[in-house]
């Protein structure tokens, strides 16, 4: 059986995708979520551009729990 692709499986910048799609839905900007996420905001928007492409587990918990979403909401499907 063939593998459903999801419009981020595959790319490089998959996981910059589906935060900015959280952070969208949850209506914060970039600045926001960095502030409530405890990271700076320029690391945030490298994660997003795809210029950081594998974050650490520390930033990914940080960023998860500004988005009140779980690790696995901004990781299953990538």
């Amino acid at each position: 059986m063939e593998e459903k692709k999801t419009k981020t499986s595959g790319r490089k910048d998959a996981i910059g995708v589906k935060i900015q799609a959280w952070r969208k839905r949850k209506g914060l900007t970039q600045d926001a979520l960095a502030k409530k996420a405890d990271i700076p905001y320029t690391t945030l928007a490298k994660i997003e551009s795809g210029v950081i492409n594998n974050p650490s587990l520390q930033t990914m918990m940080k960023i998860a729990e500004g988005l009140e979403a779980s690790l696995d909401d901004l990781t299953k499907d990538l």
